[in-house]
C-alpha cells in the first residue's frame, strides 16, 4: 500500500488533470456555441472556462465546504 502523501499527491496531479480537461472541453464547446449564434450559452461557457483557469491556477478554491454553503447565519448547529 502506498504511504498516505504519495496517494494525496497522485489524487492532486488526477484533479489537475481532470481540470485542465473540463476547461479545453469547454473551449471546445464554446467555439460550438459562438458558431451556433448561441451568444447566452457561450456567454455561460466561457464564464465556466474562466472559472476552470481560476481554479487551475489555485486563485480558487475547487469547491467550498458543503457545511459553510448551507450554514443559516446566527443558527448553532
Amino acid at each position: 500500500m502506498l504511504p498516505q502523501n504519495q496517494m494525496n499527491g497522485r489524487r492532486e496531479d488526477s484533479t489537475r488533470e481532470n481540470i485542465a480537461y473540463i476547461r479545453q472541453m469547454l473551449g471546445e464547446l464554446r467555439q460550438v456555441a459562438l458558431g451556433e449564434g448561441a451568444d447566452m450559452l457561450c456567454y455561460l461557457i466561457e464564464m465556466a472556462y474562466v472559472e476552470a483557469g481560476d481554479v487551475q491556477a489555485g486563485r480558487r478554491p475547487r469547491s467550498l465546504l458543503h457545511r459553510e454553503r448551507n450554514k443559516t447565519p446566527n443558527m448553532s448547529m
